[in-house]
Parts: C-alpha cells; structure tokens; sequence
C-alpha cells in the first residue's frame, strides 16, 4: 500500500474537522481559564488523531463489505476496490490503530481522573458503530447528530477538561459555554455530513442506507444546510456577548460572503465530484478563520 493510498483510506483531507475543534478547545482554556496542559494535550492530540483516520478506514472498510451489487460502488468507487487492497491487511491495520488511541486514552485518564474515560467511551462508541452493526449511524436520520455533536463538541470539550481538570467545573454554565464555542463547528461538521448525503442520495437508497435527506427530502436538506450556517454565525456573536471569547472573534463574519457563495453553487447542484467540496471548504475557512481571530484577541 502506497503512503497515496494510505492518505486516500484514511482520509486525511477530511482531518480538519477534528483538528480545528481542537485549537478551539486550547483557544477557550487559555482565554477562559489561562491553563494549558501541553504534554496531556499533545497525547490526547495523537490518540485523537490516531483513531479519527482509524474509524475513516472503518467506514470504508465497512462501506466495501455492504455494497450492494446493483451498481460498480465496490469495484470503482469505494478505495478498496478501486486499488485492489487486501481486506483483512486493513482490518488489522485499523485494529491496531484503535487499540493503540485506546490505550494512549485509558494512560491518559489515569492522570487527570475518570471523566476522561468516560467521555472517550462515548467519542469510541459513536466512532465505531457510525458505519458498524446492522444499524450504523451513519445510514440513519442520526447521523448529522453524531457527527457534529461528537467531533465538533466533544473534542473540544475534552480538550477544555485536560487543560483545566484540575479547577474544571461539572455544570450548566461551564459547559454551555464551551457548547456555545464549539456550536459552529458541531454545525458546519454536521453540514459536511448533510452535504455528503445530499450529493450520495440516490447511491444510499441503493445500499439500503436511509439517511436524513431521505425521510425530509433535497428540499428540506437544502433548507437545512442554510440555516446550519446560519445558525454558526449566531453562535459566534452569541460567545463574545457571553463574554467566553474576545472580539476578534466577530471578524469571522467577514467570511459571510464566501459561504454563501459556495452555499449556492450546492444548493444548485449535488455531484459529489463537483460540489461537496462546497462544505469541505466551508468548514475548513470558517473553523480556521475562527480559531484565528480567536487567538489574535487573545493577544491584544
């Protein structure tokens, strides 16, 4: 297997989706809390790292052994097929990677207390039954949900508890204000989600996969995606009326123009090959741009 190949299986393009609600987590702790816990934080960055490209892998793996034979999905589409992979060398492959994040996550939750752990069971959980069992997430209504909840909060808000476990505070306050930080990711990842499902419609309903876009049709998807967006720009006036993120944070509305530039080129057409990357790049500008503004106001 070429290092290309590997990249490809694991989807390394996509990896801004929980790299970027990282940063924002170490944003929040410093501005919020001046704590950082660098060595803590840099193993829960590989171990995170380490099984994001792990359940990628899963879900190719598992989208090659449940295509259906009414289309050429496994033979030109899915990487496996397509590049003549062996099989079981991915499995093992991912196994270890899984069981290595794994590991690295139980070490780490010796150190900083037990909410840890059960925070990553969740994150583990929902990253491999999202493709996995008779009923991945994925392939239901749900998976917009899970995606956006797990990687674009979860990740953060494990990132906060690292840095602060020490002085870190279980309540409503405390944690909705890291929801509030975290909600344009959570949006835009789940948007990356509806997007993929919008442009693979007519593909799932062939492999049996029912997904949103299938109970509330293109339409309602469509009009979905723009309110996400709208509602990620809200999120991020509401954190600096809160007072959880400097100013700065507001110049991230300058990138309006461009999201709703690319909104509309996948409102009017979903090819996967010509406009998902609509919602690639819209997740990928406007996740950046914020961490950048956020860690410029941290600095005046």
């Amino acid at each position: 297997m070429s290092l290309k190949v590997f990249l490809e299986l694991v989807e390394i393009k996509a990896k801004t989706a929980s790299v970027l609600p990282f940063l924002i987590g170490l944003c929040f702790s410093w501005y919020n809390y001046g704590s950082l816990n660098i060595g803590y934080v840099i193993i829960y960055f590989i171990a995170m790292f380490i099984f994001n490209m792990a359940v990628d892998m899963l879900d190719n793996y598992n989208d090659y052994h449940k295509a259906t034979d009414v289309h050429d999905y496994k033979e030109k589409t899915n990487i496996i097929g397509r590049e003549n992979l062996d099989d079981k060398l991915v499995l093992k492959w991912m196994t270890v990677m899984i069981v290595v994040s794994a590991i690295m996550g139980i070490m780490l939750a010796t150190k900083v207390g037990w909410p840890l752990l059960w925070m990553g069971m969740f994150c583990y959980f929902v990253g491999i039954f999202y493709s996995s069992g008779p009923k991945p997430l994925s392939s239901l209504p749900l998976g917009e949900v899970f995606s956006g909840f797990t990687m674009g909060f979860m990740i953060s808000l494990i990132c906060v508890y690292l840095n602060t476990y020490e002085t870190f505070t279980w309540n409503w306050a405390t944690i909705g204000a890291i929801a509030i930080i975290s909600l344009p990711n959570t949006l835009w990842i789940a948007n990356l989600m509806l997007a993929n499902n919008l442009c693979d419609l007519d593909e799932d309903e062939k492999n049996n996969r029912f997904t949103l876009v299938h109970y509330i049709k293109r339409d309602g998807a469509k009009k979905l995606f723009v309110t996400l967006n709208i509602l990620a720009f809200l999120a991020i006036i509401v954190a600096v009326l809160m007072g959880v993120a400097p100013w700065t944070m507001l110049l991230t509305l300058a990138i309006v123009p461009f999201v709703v530039k690319e909104t509309k080129k996948l409102m009017a057409v979903q090819i996967k090959s010509q406009t998902f990357i609509c919602a690639v790049k819209i997740l990928a500008i406007g996740s950046f741009v914020q961490v950048v503004t956020f860690a410029v106001g941290m600095f005046n």
